[in-house]
C-alpha cells in the first residue's frame, strides 16, 4: 500500500489518513487486590507432575539416550549427508524397534513416533531445541541449564517441558552449532556467537562463566518480513506516522532507530527500507546477517570474530570504511554500538545522506548521549560540543520502538533534530503513542497522534514532491 504512492497521490492519502476518528470514553478499571506470590502464579500456570509421570519420563529419557549411543554405534555417520530423509528415519526406526525388544521396554505408538523423531532430531538437527526452531510462534529460545529452556511467544516468556538429559547433553548441541561455523567453545574460550544455517543468531556461555549450567539464547530469524501495512495493521504504529515516514526515507534523511533489546528495531529498520527508490545502491553491515531488503542493488556484508587463534577478526568498523570506497547510495548498519559510531557519523556527514542504522536506548535524548558516550569509548579526543556538532549535522530523525508490559511493541516517539542552541542539541516530537489505560486482560490501552509540531524538514518534503498538509501534524482531540 504506501511503497506504491506516488508523490502526486500521496497528499490525498495523507488527507485522508488524518482525518480524527471519535476515541471512546476509558473507564477505568478497578481490579480486585490480590496478592499472589510467584511460586502461587507457578502452581496455577502448571500442574506438577504426578510421581508416576515424572519417573516414566525419566525412563523415557534414559531410553533415548541408550537409543543414541546405538544410533552413533550402527549408523555410518559419513553416509548421513547422501542418505535422504526417508532412508534415515526408516533406518531409525529399525534400530529403536530391535533396541527396544532388547532391553524388554514397551511403549505406546505415540511415544514410539515421538522417541523416533527426537532421535532424528539428535541425528541430524539440534536435539530437543529443533522443536522449538521449527515453531513459527516463537521469537526466542532461552535455555537456562538443561533442565530450563523458556520461549518468547507474542512479546512473553513461558516456561516450556522441553530439557536436556544433563549439562554434557547440552554441551554436545552447543558444539554442534559452533563447530559448524568453525568456531569452538570451551573452558578458556566459555562465550560464543555464531550464525545457525536459517540466519538466527544463536549465543552461548558454558561454565565455568555460566555457574548453574550452560546459557543459550537464539534470536530466531523471521523467514518473511513485515512491512509497513503490516505494522499499521498490528497497530505498531499509525498511518499517519507511515505517512511521514516514507516522505522522510525518500527525501534520505539520515535515520537511526532507538529502543531496547526485542523491541523490534531491526524489523523497523526492515520496513523503513521498504520506501528506497529500488534503483540506489545500497550497502548494509551487521554482526549478523538479519536484514532482508528487497531493492536490486544491495550489498551485504557481515562482520567476522576472531578464529581460534585470536586472528582474522574483521569489525563492523572495518566493513564500514571499505564500504565507503565502494560508491554507496546509502549505508544501513544492522547496530551500532562501538567504535563504527565514528565512521557512521562521517558517512552521514559526506554525502551519504538517507542512511539508517539502529542503537539501544530509551528515548531519543538518551540515544544521543549513547552517541556521544560511543564517541567518547572510541578514543577519539574531541570536545563535548565538537561531538554534539557533528551528531546534530548528520542525524535528522530519531525512530524510538518500545515493548511494553503486555509484550506488545509500539513506536511510540517520532523525534527530529533541529540544530544547535548554545551547546544543547535541540530536538522537536512530531508523533508519539499515549497510554490510556489497561484492560482487565493487562492489554494496555492507548493510541497514536501528533504533537502538533510541524516538522523541521517541512521545506525539504516539499522540494522532493511531498507536500504534506499541515492536518499531518494536528493533534487528536
Amino acid at each position: 500500500m504506501f511503497s506504491r504512492y506516488k508523490k502526486s497521490g500521496i497528499v490525498e492519502k495523507a488527507r485522508t489518513a488524518v482525518a480524527p476518528e471519535p476515541v471512546a470514553t476509558i473507564e477505568p478499571v478497578k481490579p480486585a487486590i490480590k496478592f499472589t506470590s510467584p511460586s502461587q502464579k507457578k502452581t496455577e500456570t502448571r500442574a506438577a507432575p504426578s510421581d508416576k509421570e515424572r519417573k516414566r519420563k525419566e525412563r523415557l529419557g534414559e531410553v533415548k539416550l541408550e537409543m543414541h549411543k546405538e544410533l552413533l554405534d550402527n549408523l555410518n555417520l559419513a553416509a548421513l549427508d547422501t542418505a535422504s530423509e526417508q532412508e534415515l528415519r526408516a533406518e531409525i526406526v529399525a534400530i529403536t524397534t530391535e533396541k527396544l525388544t532388547e532391553i524388554n521396554v514397551v511403549l505406546n505408538r505415540e511415544e514410539r513416533q515421538q522417541l523416533n523423531q527426537d532421535l532424528y532430531d539428535e541425528v541430524t538437527g539440534l536435539g530437543p531445541l529443533e522443536v522449538l526452531l521449527k515453531d513459527e510462534t516463537v521469537n526466542d529460545i532461552l535455555v537456562n541449564g538443561p533442565n530450563q529452556v523458556f520461549v518468547e511467544r507474542a512479546g512473553k516468556l513461558e516456561l516450556t517441558d522441553t530439557t536436556f538429559k544433563d549439562e554434557r547433553h547440552l554441551l554436545r548441541i552447543i558444539d554442534k552449532i559452533v563447530s559448524a561455523v568453525g568456531r569452538r567453545v570451551d573452558e578458556s574460550n566459555p562465550s560464543v556467537d555464531a550464525r545457525l544455517a536459517d540466519g538466527s543468531r544463536f549465543n552461548a556461555m558454558v561454565p565455568p562463566i555460566a555457574v548453574d549450567g550452560s546459557l543459550v539464547s537464539i534470536r530466531k530469524f523471521k523467514k518473511d518480513k513485515l512491512g509497513i501495512d503490516e505494522l499499521v495493521d498490528f497497530g505498531a504504529f499509525s498511518e499517519q506516522m507511515a505517512v511521514y515516514l516514507q516522505a522522510a526515507v525518500a527525501t534520505r534523511l539520515n535515520i537511526i532507530v532507538s529502543g531496547g533489546t526485542g523491541s523490534g528495531k531491526t524489523t523497523t529498520l526492515n520496513a523503513l527500507s521498504g520506501f528506497i527508490d529500488d534503483n540506489e545502491r545500497i550497502l548494509t553491515i551487521e554482526d549478523t546477517a538479519e536484514l532482508q531488503l528487497q531493492q536490486t542493488h544491495v550489498g551485504r556484508m557481515e562482520s567476522r570474530p576472531p578464529n581460534v587463534e585470536g586472528k582474522g577478526a574483521v569489525s563492523q568498523r572495518d566493513c564500514l570504511k571499505n564500504a565507503l570506497r565502494m560508491r554507496p547510495d546509502r549505508i544501513i548498519v544492522g547496530e551500532t554500538r562501538g567504535e563504527e559510531v565514528i565512521d557512521m557519523l562521517q558517512a552521514m556527514n559526506t554525502g551519504h545522506d538517507g542512511s539508517m542504522t539502529t542503537i539501544h536506548a530509551n528515548s531519543a535524548r538518551d540515544a544521543v548521549s549513547r552517541l556521544e558516550n560511543m564517541v567518547a569509548m572510541a578514543g577519539i579526543e574531541m570536545p563535548l560540543k565538537a561531538v554534539r556538532n557533528q551528531i546534530a549535522s548528520a542525524v535528522n530523525l530519531f525512530v524510538q520502538i518500545s515493548r511494553l508490559q503486555d509484550g506488545s511493541r509500539r513506536m511510540t516517539s517520532i523525534t527530529e533534530i533541529t540544530g544547535m542552541e548554545g551547546e544543547v542539541i535541540s530536538m522537536q516530537e512530531l508523533f508519539r503513542y499515549e497510554r490510556l489505560g489497561l484492560q482487565p486482560d493487562g492489554k494496555i490501552i492507548g493510541r497514536f497522534t501528533a504533537t502538533g509540531v510541524r516538522s523541521h524538514y517541512s521545506d525539504r518534503f516539499r522540494q522532493w514532491g511531498y507536500n504534506l498538509p499541515p492536518s499531518l501534524f494536528e493533534p487528536m482531540e
